[in-house]
């Protein structure tokens, strides 16, 4: 996948890269990384000399036919995990057996904190459970990675990819040796959340917002749901509002044809009558 996949991901787009030696050449550590778009997977590792862990939602590797079956050789030939979403709890303690199970062999295992792609290219909020909680019960250093401009190479909706340079900025390895065994104390998974995404949001330049990013998409969606129904109410208003006004211009028609009838009908009648009515 290096090969095909990266090789073909460097040639087209020519990702440029800072910090690359960060990265250690051997050893467990943790990419926790803001998230733009769906190839911030892929362009990573893409340019990195060891393999790189994601997990993934279980949608990708389950899904039935053909096409469900290259979905699922592509992203296990990408060194990507599945996991069940079907419940947050579940989903979060999930991700992280993964995590460590990655890094217990040594390897290193990307993250996501944010918990899902920024809808508006700002920083988000890091959820503590998965990172931190991975980060104190093995130890492994946590290199913040900060993914420039990804999210315009392909925007929602897009079906074919703009063709530019991507950049991607390697931080400081950060140590939390010193909370180990506090993993369950949630200030200190706070505490430490918060420094690697004060990391992330140097390194990336984004403007920083102290919400969670699916918060802001429910917020965004309801948003759009309402509009849709006021575009949809305001729209039936016109229309009952056309209707009201065909209705009345029909009735002052009739009207004005009724009157106009009568008024020939005593045309000669007046004309009999003559100019004194006698």
């Amino acid at each position: 996948m290096k090969v095909t996949v990266g090789g073909s991901l460097k040639l087209a787009f020519r990702p440029w890269v800072e910090g690359l030696e960060h990265i250690p050449a051997d050893g467990p550590a943790i990419l926790a990384s803001n998230h733009l778009s769906f190839s911030d997977s892929f362009f990573l590792p893409a340019v990195l000399d060891r393999k790189v862990t994601f997990i993934a939602k279980a949608e990708y590797f389950n899904t039935p036919g053909v096409k469900g079956r290259l979905t699922a050789a592509f992203f296990k030939g990408v060194g990507q995990l599945p996991v069940d979403r079907s419940g947050v709890r579940g989903a979060g303690e999930a991700a992280i057996r993964s995590g460590i199970e990655v890094l217990e062999r040594g390897e290193l295992f990307g993250i996501y904190p944010e918990g899902t792609r920024s809808p508006d290219g700002r920083l988000y909020r890091g959820k503590p459970g998965g990172l931190a909680r991975v980060a104190l019960a093995t130890g492994a250093p946590v290199i913040p990675v900060a993914m420039i401009d990804t999210e315009k190479i392909q925007p929602p909706g897009q079906v074919m990819p703009k063709l530019m340079r991507p950049g991607i900025r390697i931080g400081r390895p950060l140590d939390f040796t010193r909370y180990q065994g506090m993993e369950h104390d949630r200030f200190v998974l706070r505490a430490v959340t918060d420094e690697v995404m004060y990391e992330i949001m140097k390194l990336s330049g984004q403007e920083y917002v102290d919400v969670y990013a699916t918060a802001m998409k429910r917020q965004l969606a309801d948003a759009a749901k309402a509009e849709k129904e006021a575009g949809k109410a305001a729209k039936a208003a016109l229309a009952q509002s056309e209707k009201a006004e065909k209705a009345e211009k029909a009735e002052k028609a009739e009207k004005a044809e009724k009157a106009e009838k009568t008024d020939r009908a005593d045309e000669p009648e007046k004309a009999q009558r003559g100019p004194t009515g006698s």
